[in-house]
């Protein structure tokens, strides 16, 4: 094993991951299967039909102007702490605190949901095929399966979720290509991205749903730390990821609405929902594909599982590092130079919301999957919203700013943000299908994790000032220049170059 990537032995965590790693984590939260074959039909029924296609386009527009501040800070940052210490940078502690503890309710819900789904498709699937065990079974050998890749190194993860990945890209790409073979250059509608079209009614739902297909593409910050050249894998990976993943969302949703015709498929949506794209699959492809695809559809939800539960870990482990959470979060297994105390927490914590749900009887996913995907969505929209204003205000005081890449990029981007957050929380009962008035209290729940941290940030600054001056410390790439000045220096006399 090489020296930059064998597990260090003080504390750090390990240099594994390249730029195709990173790609495959953050491609690999987003689900692109799952994302296909539960939201793009929700957004098609609930949205405005044909004009989805466009919605991705927009989505994706959107996140490439996060993503160039976003680029442009994490050159200057290097931190395990993701979004924590981007808000520190740019806005202070008190509001990087409260943004610490929503990415930490935020990723460990979403994993939660994604175990939900998980463990309700992988019953459906089995079940069809006349194994018959419980959604509690499904979600315990799955659970099992998360925890031991969590536990272990980074780069173990990332092997598994490129595989997974590639499969479910694969058997969506075949039906595409199906589909095309069939019909030619018509099943592509210009319908979809004409103006009646975009300004119809339920063009916000499906803005909304755009989005939520999206999470997971700011993931990778989270890496800085175990990347082996965090200056340039982390930006490059995450405009790869976003780029790839709004153009397959946009091309696969364009060719189902020309397969199912754009006039139809508002209403073929509201009838078929989750199997609208397994019977694409038997119409166009064979049922043994179909089968294959109900198969990678639990493969991707467990990739997407997989890849939330190691950047919930990521945030725990950090913010235990800061004593904002238990001190002991913050170890790094001696072997697997990994946050092992953060993954069993995350684990556990995963276990009793399970456990809880399955106890008092509720649906794993109209229970489980919604309540707890539709929180950590509204909190990961936030949160990207909070890091552009962050870009801008770190660049802000800075000689290096650019007016593109950390002023106007990241604005356009938090205005689309903006609306993005205002759309969840409008539509927050049809996203999550319930009007559960528990389920529907749930966005404030992000509202007290951004006022909690704000506001214990300002007594530890009171009453523990020395802990307070500790919190989000940053490795920039300012101060390492600084140290490599320091460890070339030259003897105390001989004049230095400037």
């Amino acid at each position: 094993m090489s020296e930059s990537s064998s597990p260090p032995s003080d504390g750090r965590l390990s240099r594994s991951l390249t730029t195709p790693k990173i790609v495959f984590l953050i491609i690999a939260a987003a689900a692109p299967l799952a994302a296909m074959v539960c939201t793009v039909p929700l957004a098609f029924a609930l949205g405005n039909g044909a004009g989805v296609p466009a919605m991705f386009v927009f989505a994706g527009l959107t996140l490439i102007c996060f993503c160039v501040g976003y680029a442009a800070i994490s050159r200057r940052i290097v931190n395990a702490g993701g979004f924590y210490t981007y808000i520190s940078s740019g806005l202070g502690r008190p509001p990087a605190v409260g943004g610490g503890l929503i990415a930490v309710v935020a990723y460990n819900t979403a994993s939660v949901g994604l175990l939900g789904a998980f463990a309700y498709f992988a019953q459906l699937v089995a079940a069809s095929h006349g194994l018959s065990w419980p959604w509690e079974v499904w979600a315990a050998l799955g659970l099992l399966a998360v925890g031991v890749l969590g536990y272990r190194q980074i780069d173990v993860s990332a092997k598994v979720l490129s595989v997974a990945m590639s499969c479910e890209v694969g058997i969506l790409l075949l039906l595409a290509g199906a589909i095309l073979l069939r019909h030619g250059s018509s099943v592509l509608p210009s319908t979809s991205f004409a103006p009646h079209t975009l300004t119809g009614a339920g063009t916000g739902v499906s803005v909304m749903f755009a989005f939520i297909s999206f999470i997971g593409i700011e993931s990778a910050a989270l890496y800085g730390e175990e990347a082996r050249d965090p200056e340039r894998s982390v930006p490059r990976a995450t405009y790869i990821a976003v780029s790839l993943i709004a153009l397959f969302y946009g091309f696969i949703s364009w060719v189902a609405v020309g397969a199912i015709g754009p006039d139809k498929v508002q209403a073929v949506a509201t009838n078929e929902l989750g199997d609208l794209f397994f019977r694409l699959s038997d119409d166009y492809l064979t049922s043994a594909l179909t089968t294959v695809m109900q198969i990678l559809l639990c493969l991707s939800l467990f990739a997407g599982w997989l890849a939330l539960h190691n950047a919930a870990n990521r945030y725990m482990f950090v913010l235990g590092r800061e004593r904002v959470l238990p001190r002991w979060l913050d170890a790094v297994h001696p072997r697997h130079a990994a946050p092992h105390r953060a993954s069993i927490t995350q684990t556990v914590f995963s276990l009793v919301m399970a456990a809880a749900f399955a106890v008092a009887g509720l649906d794993p996913y109209l229970g489980l999957t919604t309540s707890m995907l539709g929180v950590g969505t509204l909190g990961i929209v936030v949160l990207q919203a909070l890091a552009c204003l962050s870009v801008i205000g770190f660049f802000r005081r800075r000689s290096d700013g650019h007016w593109w890449r950390t002023a106007l990029a990241p604005a356009l981007g938090f205005a689309g943000l903006a609306a993005a957050t205002v759309l969840v929380v409008v539509n927050f009962d049809t996203m999550t299908g319930t009007r559960n008035p528990v389920v529907a209290a749930l966005p404030w729940l992000v509202l007290a994790c951004a006022v909690g941290g704000v506001g214990y940030a300002y007594w530890l600054r009171a009453a523990r000032p020395e802990r307070y001056a500790l919190l989000a410390g940053v490795e920039t790439r300012d101060v390492q220049s600084q140290w490599q000045a320091q460890a070339d220096a030259p003897v105390p006399g001989t004049p230095v170059r400037r």
